[in-house]
């Protein structure tokens, strides 16, 4: 039987903290539709995390709160820029330009899954015609697909000339708590230029859940409409937003996350592959020919083959020294 350990980070169970504040959530009778005290509380949670006076919806996955944010920010004859290799581009089945009735998404490149910032300037320069999808935000994704981390001064270097030209930018946040246990400082998003971004919970930990926080308060506007249309408004709304309470209260979002970069550390000091991006929050990637994977395979372990070649594992909260060193022992069989 394939082991799937590795294969991703949602694939853990949900963390005990998470699974007891959902329980706490199951007494009694609240309001629906996130108009309830769960909710509330989930939120200011977030906001206090983040520092922020923002807005906070919860909804049920990283799809639905990337394309609706996006959504959001970029009429259907407008385009996102985003990273060529960018979860929106490749992993959403269209669902921004679903949910934004035809809006645009525009590849860019860049090492290990960081925007090249000078690749920004020929399509923010680029005039206004009546054939193309003009350019009206920017997506970025922290941390990575590469497992790799935007600092501060990256993410407001990226953002600046965006906002100089009044265009909105998004964050996806799917692994943003692996960023911040990375040194990321979440608390200077605020005033980095960043309108709309997205908390990953089910990646952190969480049952399926992601929170959609709204900086630029103009945006919250008919928004729970749009989260209704899209079926993103479920009428008990506070098993989304109760996870958060559990992962937050007491840390257990951070530790979670810095557990999963030390496993990711720890594997990547172990691999006798050679690991082509820097490690720096709980993705490893890694060169490995074909015969070699499928012998991996056959050994029980599934991982997958990335976007740029390598094979990528995810380590997770529930990661374990002692899978790390399994893996590490059926890697080194192998090689």
């Amino acid at each position: 039987m394939a082991r799937y350990d590795f294969a991703s980070d949602n694939t853990a169970p949900a963390a005990p903290e998470a699974v007891a504040a959902l329980i706490d959530a199951n007494r009694g009778f609240t309001p629906g539709y996130g108009a309830d005290a769960i909710s509330a509380r989930a939120a200011d949670l977030i906001r206090a995390w983040l520092d922020a006076d923002a807005e906070v919806r919860f909804v049920a996955s990283g799809t639905a709160a990337n394309a609706l944010s996006l959504a959001a920010l970029c009429r259907p004859f407008e385009a996102v820029l985003a990273h060529e290799h960018a979860h929106v581009l490749t992993d959403e089945t269209g669902a921004p330009g679903f949910f934004g009735h035809g809006l645009g998404l525009i590849g860019l490149p860049g090492p290990s899954g960081r925007i090249d910032p000078a690749s920004l300037e020929s399509p923010l320069s680029a005039p206004d015609v009546s054939f193309r999808q003009s350019v009206a935000a920017l997506s970025l994704t922290n941390a990575t697909e590469y497992g790799t981390v935007y600092s501060n001064r990256q993410i407001e270097v990226l953002a600046a000339p965006v906002k100089a030209r009044g265009y909105g930018v998004h964050l996806d946040g799917a692994r943003l708590a692996n960023a911040v246990a990375a040194g990321f400082d979440v608390r200077a998003l605020r005033t980095a230029g960043i309108d709309i971004l997205v908390v990953g919970g089910t990646k952190a930990g969480m049952p399926p859940t992601e929170a959609v926080v709204i900086f630029d308060r103009d945006l919250a506007r008919r928004f729970d409409a749009r989260l209704k249309q899209a079926g993103q408004l479920p009428s008990k709304g506070r098993f989304y937003a109760a996870p958060f309470i559990g992962m937050l209260e007491d840390g257990a979002l951070l530790r979670h996350a810095a557990h999963a970069n030390s496993m990711a550390r720890r594997l990547a000091a172990a691999c006798p592959f050679p690991v082509r991006h820097p490690v720096e929050a709980n993705g490893v990637f890694v060169e490995m020919d074909d015969a070699r994977l499928s012998a991996l395979q056959a050994a029980g372990w599934f991982a997958y083959r990335f976007l740029d070649g390598t094979v990528r594992f995810m380590c997770s909260w529930a990661t374990v020294e002692a899978t790390v060193d399994e893996l590490s022992e059926a890697l080194r069989r192998i090689a």
